[in-house]
């Protein structure tokens, strides 16, 4: 390995988010509307082999850790393919999938097999009613089948996202709380974050995440800042309920940012680089795709483009901001 992915902060990059999809089988209210939506043509993505091309260069960059987001990814066919396929690639080890669970459950044990050795499921209900009311129509059971169907299959760890949203269900913290007494869930509260929205609708749900710990306060447990982080990559603060078989955590992109420690790149189904969730710049890679060279140029582009903060904290307090943010939904980026 002759060069290392850094960008000119010093942040070294070893992780690729990959969405294999901007399609989704559900319709959350916090990432895409509930119609209306248009979808890339399905010959605008990029191939399995193209987005295994791209991993074998960077794997020769430092990229050991890759992240299969969409949309929906496991609305991909054969989505076991590509988890093998990225599997067998020298360098790469571990890989990881985002999902909404309506579907994982059938396909846990062949997408172990294949090679993913990671779950985080997006769940931001426990009640079945209102886990419909913001998926727009998901079922919370088959979510529940699919957590039991990653333990079976020895997925660890499981990492449940909630996006906490005001008067939405952060009535509900205590008990995404206690799902981590008896199991060793690990549980993360994400704020509710300014992507693709071109007005300031967001801010009448978005809620600090210090409210997590004011609760565990008031109800009288014992809450300790773990020293270790949680395997994977996130970028959250963990926390331990004393004597709980499992941890949560705090994603706080908008309140206290965790730029300085940012060590991922992205890239979205139709085949650009995002060097920052939050801003626009794109660069497409298809035309570099079998000149590893001039691929691996790009992404070095890419990083020397790439800002210090993404300034989300001035989006909330309608700041001036030094970059022009994104204007796609979240489902069409990769979260």
């Amino acid at each position: 390995m002759s060069q290392i992915l850094k960008d000119r902060f010093g942040r070294i990059h070893d992780y690729l988010r990959i969405s294999v999809t901007d399609r989704c089988n559900l319709r959350c209210v916090y990432c895409m509307p509930e119609e209306g939506m248009e979808f890339e043509p399905e010959e605008r993505l990029l191939t399995f082999e193209e987005i295994a091309e791209v991993v074998r260069v960077l794997a020769g960059y430092g990229v050991r850790k890759l992240r299969l987001t969409g949309g929906e990814p496991l609305v991909r066919k054969n989505l076991e393919q590509l988890v093998r396929m990225l599997s067998a690639i020298d360098g790469i080890e571990d890989i990881a999938l985002t999902t909404n669970a309506i579907h994982f459950a059938s396909r846990a044990e062949k997408l172990r097999e294949a090679g993913l050795t990671r779950i985080n499921v997006s769940l931001d209900s426990l009640r079945a009613d209102r886990f419909s009311l913001i998926t727009r129509g998901g079922d919370l059971s088959r979510v529940l089948a699919s957590l039991e169907a990653a333990h079976r299959v020895g997925l660890d760890p499981i990492k449940l996202n909630v996006v906490l949203m005001k008067g939405m269900n952060d009535d509900e913290i205590e008990d995404f709380l206690k799902l981590t007494l008896e199991r060793s869930l690990h549980v993360r509260f994400i704020e509710y974050m300014p992507i693709g929205h071109d007005d300031d609708g967001w801010k009448t749900k978005y809620i600090s995440l210090n409210t997590v710990l004011e609760r565990c306060e008031h109800i009288g447990w014992q809450v300790e800042a773990m020293e270790q982080s949680v395997r994977g990559n996130g970028p959250s603060q963990n926390f331990r309920i004393a004597g709980a078989a499992g941890t949560f955590g705090l994603i706080h992109p908008v309140s206290d940012h965790f730029c300085e420690t940012c060590n991922r790149l992205r890239l979205t189904a139709d085949g650009n680089i995002k060097p920052c969730l939050y801003w626009s710049d794109e660069f497409n890679v298809r035309r570099y795709i079998g000149n590893d060279q001039a691929l691996a140029e790009l992404f070095f582009r890419a990083l020397d483009v790439k800002p210090e903060s993404h300034e989300m904290a001035k989006a909330l307090l309608s700041e001036q901001q030094s970059h022009t943010p994104t204007s796609r939904r979240m489902s069409q980026i990769g979260g």
